[in-house]
């Protein structure tokens, strides 16, 4: 397993452009976890993992539809959003399975209520609020070389 690597970003802008760094080094079929509660800026990270995909489009929270999908001109971003499931069999009917065929990237917000039907090879991203200012965050990220 790749080591940790912590990252401090100040503004939703860095979060995105972390996020975008790390798109450079995905690969067809990588899925991302998410783990932090809300307003912890994942939609920012996955508005920045659009871009660095290629999609130039409006980026939202999926908490109503489940799953939103960007198709960008690199790869397609898969957005989950698991809080309103019951657990991983839910995940299975949705169509987790062919999403991971589709040869995109899977980002899976609430990841920790489905983490049985995650793949070994999952690339975690961890939020969390540094106390210094409420905008100030620390991102974590294992499974991927961010060097």
């Amino acid at each position: 397993m790749t080591a940790q690597v912590e990252f401090f970003t100040h503004s939703p802008e860095e979060t995105e452009a972390l996020a975008q760094r790390l798109a450079q080094r995905l690969s067809p079929g990588d899925v991302i976890a998410y783990e932090g509660g809300l307003g912890m800026g994942k939609t920012a990270f996955t508005r920045g993992l659009a871009r660095g995909l290629g999609y130039s489009g409006h980026v939202t929270s999926p908490t109503f539809t489940i799953v939103n999908e960007y198709e960008g001109s690199i790869l397609p971003l898969f957005h989950f959003d698991m809080y309103r499931l019951g657990g991983p069999d839910d995940l299975f009917d949705i169509g987790w399975v062919d999403y991971l065929d589709r040869g995109g990237v899977c980002a899976v917000e609430w990841s920790e209520l489905v983490a049985d039907a995650l793949p070994p090879e999952t690339i975690y991203v961890r939020f969390s609020r540094m106390a210094e200012n409420d905008f100030w965050r620390t991102i974590t990220i294992e499974g991927v070389d961010m060097t």
